[in-house]
């Protein structure tokens, strides 16, 4: 059952499903479940446990009644990111830079958010902050 799980409405589908079915066998140890691609959804569980699924983003506004709508406003802050445990924030930065990620933060320990804390931030094909963290 899938309590609660990340939907990222996408408008390149395709780079981000290539990004994500890359590295989130080896991150998180997730598997593919439905979805390609060619999109519109794809998704990506650990066991039967929903980890993330990728929903085009025009195919989202059509049922919305958003279509009319921009896509993309104003550059302005992050109102999201997704965020994962991984044992070694390095070598998970380093496997997302290699399939397509783009550099935020390089890996640092960060003291002032724990005492054991270690973190690093990228952004996905479509511009989604990712935080890479170990503590």
């Amino acid at each position: 059952m899938d309590a609660l799980h990340p939907r990222l409405l996408v408008g390149r589908f395709a780079d981000t499903f290539r990004f994500y079915d890359a590295v989130l066998p080896t991150l998180v140890g997730a598997a593919l479940t439905r979805g390609g691609p060619d999109g519109p959804y794809a998704s990506w569980d650990i066991g039967a446990e929903g980890v993330l699924m990728l929903f085009d983003r025009s195919a989202m506004a059509e049922v919305t009644g958003t279509a009319g709508l921009p896509a993309d406003g104003p550059p302005a802050q992050d109102r999201t990111m997704l965020v994962s445990r991984v044992p070694d924030v390095a070598a998970g930065y380093e496997l997302c830079l290699r399939h397509g990620a783009a550099p935020v933060a390089a890996p640092a320990d960060r003291p002032q958010w724990g005492p054991t804390m270690r973190t690093a931030h990228v952004r996905d094909p479509d511009g989604n902050l990712v935080e890479l963290q170990s503590y």
